[in-house]
């Protein structure tokens, strides 16, 4: 399938923390010509690509996105809810899908001046359902996901909803096919990890689970572009950002800066001082320790319904971290991950 297309299906389907099984079915069918795709308890989905000697890589980006839970149904038939990872100004009179008995629409909306700052708690979702019929679909306790257009704008970018993280599965699939008539060392694995947004529990499992020598989060970040966070480094379309810091190991970090290089795969640099708020985090300290990197997607608008990523940096970090695993061999992997 065509990079765009995929990310189209995978930013357009509805699948909050704990629910990511719902890819699960579009993951497989795209990704099982690489290696075998399984799910596991916690609804982390795995590609294992076989390697031709010993030692493993992990690939990782988060599947989930961000939701409200239904915590109140009010007389009028109005829904209160919970968010997760929501800006609630960036969601004022947005249609929403609450995740009932069946599907069905909503219109987040408030009563409060909009002059003044919106909570959660000023927001409501709107159905047209009285509150008999409204509870004969939902309950307390329901997810509700936040509805989106896929936008193509010039210059091959993107606007839509859960391009964090969903454009960094696409980079793993951009590296899948880039290393489908490859032969290389290490084991691969393709991981689209679980519950990211409310705490990389996935990652903590998987990590256990998989035990590789190496792990590289692909995650997105903040462009500081125009209309972008003016405290960051990086710039939209200027390809994969490496982050620096003490969540991860200088030497890979030189290492995929040198891939970069050699192959004229443009990249940027970042710096991270503490919890990269990513699945590196967790990676990182699983079992006796997994030497980690965080590759990240520059992005706008981050937990929006319009986030906005150019389509070569999402190809070009799929492409970067393939040149790595190409170039990492296993007789060299003791010298390389050893300080």
């Amino acid at each position: 399938m065509d990079n765009k297309e995929l990310l189209k299906k995978l930013t357009l389907a509805h699948a909050p923390s704990s629910r990511e099984d719902k890819l699960y079915s579009l993951i497989k069918d795209n990704f099982s010509e690489f290696g075998k795709v399984t799910i596991d308890e916690m609804n982390n989905i795995i590609v294992h690509k076989k390697g031709t000697k010993k030692g493993s890589i992990m690939i990782m980006a988060h599947a989930d996105e961000i939701f409200l839970i239904v915590n109140d149904i009010l007389e009028n038939g109005t829904l209160k809810f919970k968010g997760v990872g929501v800006d609630p100004k960036a969601i004022v009179g947005r249609e929403v899908t609450i995740h009932g008995k069946e599907d069905i629409l909503g219109v987040i909306n408030t009563s409060k001046d909009t002059d003044k700052a919106v909570t959660a708690d000023d927001l409501a979702i709107e159905t047209g359902y009285s509150k008999e019929n409204i509870e004969k679909i939902v309950r307390i306790g329901d997810f509700v996901t936040i509805n989106g257009k896929f936008v193509e704008l010039l210059n091959n970018e993107i606007a839509c909803k859960t391009i964090d993280n969903r454009g960094s599965i696409v980079s793993m699939y951009q590296c899948a096919k880039e290393l489908q008539n490859i032969e290389h060392d290490l084991d691969v694995y393709f991981v689209c990890s679980c519950q990211e947004e409310v705490g990389h529990r996935g990652a903590k499992m998987v990590t256990y689970n998989l035990n590789p020598d190496i792990g590289i989060a692909i995650d997105t970040t903040f462009d500081s572009g125009a209309l972008g966070t003016h405290d960051r480094e990086n710039v939209i379309g200027n390809g994969p950002v490496i982050c620096h810091g003490p969540n991860l190991h200088h030497k890979l970090n030189k290492k995929i800066i040198e891939i970069g290089d050699k192959y004229k795969i443009p990249y940027g640099v970042e710096v991270e001082p503490g919890n990269t708020g990513t699945d590196a985090w967790d990676i990182q300290v699983t079992r006796e320790g997994v030497p980690s990197m965080l590759v990240s997607i520059p992005i706008k608008y981050m937990h929006t319904p319009v986030e906005l990523v150019s389509m070569d940096d999402i190809n070009n970090t799929g492409k970067i971290i393939a040149k790595l695993i190409e170039n990492l061999k296993s007789d060299d992997l003791e010298e390389l991950l050893c300080f």
